[in-house]
């Protein structure tokens, strides 16, 4: 997937030492998605990556520059596969070219151990689509064998919150009735093969669709002391990221996958929004992911599973200025494209390094970077429905 070099630019880019959140012993998983025209060279985004902690980046391609830029970093790769390339992936032969090309050229100097195929595919509502998501999967994985790579490189897809019918309480969350075949398929496959279940999570979506009875105390992590109580398992939720996790939990057991791991591939809140998109300020960004980063270091579960170490990818390292959609997609970066911060989460100023850096544009299609809404999928991101959501 080749990025065009639209421009050449000088970039002074602030690097960060690692603040009090983040330890050698915590690790952050950051998407870095390329659907713009002003971001710096990869190379000058490396340090930037290390600087505030993160040890996995995850791609919605499997861009070239990035791969060599992050050679010998010690940073590990989830790579992404586009929607569009599904039906080539059903190809074996094709499948044996991609991994070879896009895995197998890079390692092992830059740690791919992950490819993500297609994004949120089952709530597209393209019925050609999602029956091609599973074959370009197994195809994938049977490179990855044929070549002795599937030891370090699993096969898996995100899916959004639209695959769960019912998600409220969390202990009575169920896929979709017309899904479940679909998913069950996928989670023996990622039960055999030992991949993880993706999810994308926004807690931010919820209280968009409904703000005056969805608490924001509750979806930025701030309601401790109160919050609500799953009636059937008397479990007690404080915020609603973990009800939401555990929701995708209760569904995945209900299909009789508990030993599957669920990892979160997406979760993240917009700086800024259109006038009809409540909570999209920096203030409630700098309290969504200083709070949910500060929640993962302490490596404790969700409430269903107490022992399980949260897996989050943040969304997003940049503000990416050419995402269609509503103001708020294209303003859930940490950070600016001069590599400021867009708010403040803590970070120390240390130095300051001058690049030359090279624009990029896309980096991944309409199926590639997200947490872009398609069709009813906001409905899927509302997690606690109004009526369950109501002065928390």
């Amino acid at each position: 997937m080749d990025l065009s070099l639209l421009h050449r630019s000088s970039l002074s880019l602030f690097v960060f030492s690692a603040s009090l959140f983040f330890t050698a012993a915590f690790s952050l998983g950051i998407n870095y998605g390329q659907i713009a025209d002003n971001l710096p060279h990869p190379e000058s985004v490396v340090p930037l990556v290390k600087s505030i902690g993160a040890t996995r980046v995850k791609l919605y391609d499997a861009d070239p520059r990035v791969l060599k830029a992050f050679a010998n970093s010690g940073v590990e790769f989830v790579v992404g596969l586009g929607n569009e390339y599904l039906s080539r992936m059903r190809d074996p032969k094709q499948a044996l070219a991609w991994v070879k090309s896009n895995v197998q050229c890079y390692l092992p100097a830059t740690k791919i151990t992950c490819i993500a195929v297609g994004n949120e595919v089952l709530t597209l509502n393209d019925s050609t689509l999602s029956a091609n998501l599973l074959p370009a999967m197994e195809s994938l994985h049977s490179a990855l064998v044929s070549l002795n790579l599937d030891k370090q490189v699993t096969v898996t897809t995100a899916h959004n919150l639209a695959v769960l019918e019912v998600s409220y309480p969390p202990s009575a969350g169920a896929f979709r009735r017309d899904l479940t075949q679909k998913l069950s398929c996928i989670l023996d496959f990622h039960s055999k093969v030992g991949s993880p279940l993706l999810i994308n999570a926004y807690p931010f979506f919820a209280y968009k669709s409904n703000p005056k009875q969805v608490s924001l105390d509750f979806v930025l992590f701030e309601s401790s002391g109160s919050g609500v109580a799953d009636p059937v398992s008397g479990l007690h939720y404080d915020n609603m990221f973990y009800a939401q996790i555990d929701a995708a939990h209760s569904a995945v057991e209900k299909l009789g996958y508990k030993n599957v791991c669920l990892q979160i591939s997406e979760t993240g809140w917009p700086s800024k929004g259109d006038a009809d998109e409540a909570g999209a300020t920096p203030e409630n960004a700098r309290k969504y992911n200083g709070n949910l980063i500060k929640l993962v270091a302490q490596k404790k579960g969700t409430p269903l599973r107490p022992n399980w170490d949260l897996d989050v990818h943040l969304f997003a390292l940049f503000n990416e200025n050419e995402k269609p959609g509503p103001t708020s997609e294209r303003n859930f970066g940490l950070f600016k494209p001069d590599g400021t911060p867009v708010y403040n989460l803590g970070f120390n100023t240390t130095g300051l390094q001058s690049t030359n850096s090279t624009g990029s544009s896309g980096g991944a299609t309409s199926s590639g970077s997200s947490p872009a809404v398609t069709g009813s999928s906001s409905d899927g991101y509302l997690s606690i429905t109004a009526d369950d959501a109501v002065s928390l």
